[in-house]
């Protein structure tokens, strides 16, 4: 069982101890396991209940729970909670915007037990006359319902690929497999995935489609597949799968057929009026890229082909030069267990390090965030002597002092100009009051590029993708004002955020704003998912010129004492 698994469980006993409520101690044991086991890099079912039990905020009790857990895929609470809770009322602790209580309220008040039956309640406006309730909630459940039911059935790209990979090696090693390829949006590099699918080539189809039926974790959809083309669904997630079998001599054909969104294929790509469409149904090609020379273009890959701008700049012969992992020489925006982090500044420091890279950026949050044990004054100048400290132990490897300072309602940061100035670069980011129009959101965001000690804008929509929709913003206008005020956008590359989105990084790098892949790393294993960033900058277009984390230690050093020199800071 893996670790993500033992923390939703144990969430959820939370959950539906507060709904019940029970002992808000015990509920508090959970809560304090679950804050644990977050922060816990190695497998916890390889943990000996031993070992757990000397972790702070675990316990015997709670270490017993663990392994049990481990053991036999439940718990006793968790059971108990389960049997006397409707399937309904569980599935309603997925909304976002409501809490357990109100939950309850919902169930025991109303009487509504069943998703169908909450949304119904709220279109009779029922639920707004609930004591504690009110019009603004029932919007908020309206729209989490509805979030929640459009977002049905796809996964994260990055869990998505996972699952990918393994069917594709599943196909790729059958003895009858000619080729296999994955296509559609895992690789187009979607943030979000629906449907896995795959093209199948068969020296002896005596077989297709029986074999597929050996797919561990995956039902047939007979009713919806064909003789060439074998449908499922992934049973934990919902996931669509689609194989298709094709003939050898027109694999390549298929693939860029599936591996490009259908209306870019469509667009006239010469004087001729030719098209990609066309080309994928003509001759059979050896290769993707014989059929690009048939129209006189360079490839393009499969994450560029979204824009009619894509289709212009190869016609001109301008394709640029794809950000790739390897161009990256530093770490920006990362957390330590000065605020909410999993691992010691030292421990965070080093492994940057090991890993290769020339610098680290620290950002721990700042004091308004309260909730992530954002650093008072005092707790910044501590971390900043440990900062001086570990820079002499560890040279010529750099750790930047920066923080995450909160976006206030009003756009202003919330520390004092002179402790903004202690630090050698900032992230702003907005983490509270998240329910905003586009004008709140977009003047907020403004106002804060503005200040002369912003260095870089931080997730700027706030959106965590398949569970909340992020505030919306005039994206124009933001990065006009970051172009203006010469303020850096980070990618926030968590695979559940992506944020800035692909789909602006064209527009940003035509005003000639810097972009940062940025982990928001809360641990170690977090430096992984700069990946991610790199995906979908690649897939704006991103190059490494107009990257900023390709520079140098040297470079990043200067750029950041000159720009507080510029702005008289």
């Amino acid at each position: 069982m893996e670790n993500k698994e033992l923390i939703r469980m144990f969430r959820l006993t939370a959950s539906l101890m507060e709904l019940h409520d029970e002992n808000p101690f015990k509920i508090r044991s959970f809560t304090s396991a679950v804050m644990v086991m977050e922060r816990i890099e190695s497998p916890i079912h390889q943990m000996s209940q031993a070992q757990l039990e000397k972790l702070d905020g675990i316990g015997k009790g709670m270490a017993g729970k663990i392994m049990e857990a481990i053991q036999t895929g439940s718990h006793a609470d968790l059971n108990r909670l389960l049997e006397t809770t409707p399937e309904g009322v569980v599935q309603m602790l997925n909304i976002k915007g409501i809490g357990p209580k109100k939950i309850k309220t919902i169930w025991k008040d109303l009487g509504v037990d069943t998703i169908g039956g909450l949304r119904e309640a709220c279109e009779k406006n029922e639920v707004s006359k609930l004591k504690g309730f009110g019009a603004k909630t029932q919007e908020t459940i309206l729209q989490g319902l509805q979030y929640t039911e459009s977002n049905k059935g796809k996964v994260l790209w990055a869990e998505a690929e996972t699952l990918a990979l393994e069917l594709l090696s599943f196909l790729k090693n059958r003895p009858e497999t000619v080729a296999a390829e994955v296509v559609g949006e895992i690789r187009r590099n979607l943030e979000t995935v629906e449907t896995l699918q795959f093209l199948l080539s068969l020296n002896n189809e005596a077989n297709w489609p029986s074999f597929l039926a050996e797919l561990p974790g995956v039902s047939p959809q007979e009713t919806v597949s064909g003789p060439f083309v074998w449908r499922g669904l992934v049973d934990t997630s919902g996931l669509k799968l689609e194989v298709r079998l094709v003939p050898e001599r027109r694999f390549a054909n298929q693939t860029l057929l599936y591996s490009a969104n259908s209306a870019w294929l469509t667009q006239p790509v010469n004087e001729a009026g030719d098209t990609l469409m066309a080309e994928a149904y003509g001759e059979p090609a050896a290769s993707e890229e014989e059929i690009f020379q048939r129209v006189q273009l360079p490839y393009i890959a499969p994450e560029l082909r979204e824009s009619a701008r894509v289709l212009e700049m190869a016609r001109e012969n301008k394709l640029p030069t794809l950000l790739t992992d390897g161009d990256l020489k530093g770490i920006l925006h990362n957390h330590s267990t000065y605020s909410d982090g999993a691992h010691t500044l030292e421990q965070m420091a080093v492994h940057c390090q090991q890993l290769g890279f020339e610098y680290l950026g620290m950002c721990d949050h700042s004091k308004s965030a309260f909730y992530a044990n954002g650093l008072q004054e005092f707790r910044v100048r501590e971390q900043q002597k440990e900062i001086d400290r570990l820079n002499q132990e560890l040279g010529p490897f750099r750790i930047f002092k920066g923080i995450e300072s909160d976006i206030l309602t009003d756009g202003s940061l919330d520390y004092d100009n002179d402790v903004l100035a202690s630090f050698d670069f900032i992230v702003a980011s907005i983490h509270s009051n998240l329910k905003m129009d586009i004008v709140k959101a977009t003047d907020r965001l403004v106002k804060a590029i503005q200040n002369p000690y912003t260095t870089i804008l931080g997730h700027p929509t706030g959106r965590l993708l398949l569970r909340r929709e992020g505030y919306p913003i005039d994206h124009k206008t933001v990065i006009d004002a970051c172009a203006a005020n010469q303020v850096i956008i980070e990618i926030n590359a968590n695979p559940r955020r992506l944020d800035l989105e692909w789909r602006w990084v064209e527009y940003a790098l035509s005003q000639n704003v810097l972009l940062s892949i940025n982990p928001d790393a809360h641990s170690m294993r977090g430096y992984d998912d700069m990946r991610y960033g790199v995906l979908v900058g690649r897939k704006g277009g991103l190059t490494a010129e107009m990257t900023f984390n390709t520079k140098s230690r040297d470079e990043v050093a200067s750029y950041f004492a000159e720009r507080k020199r510029a702005k008289g800071i």
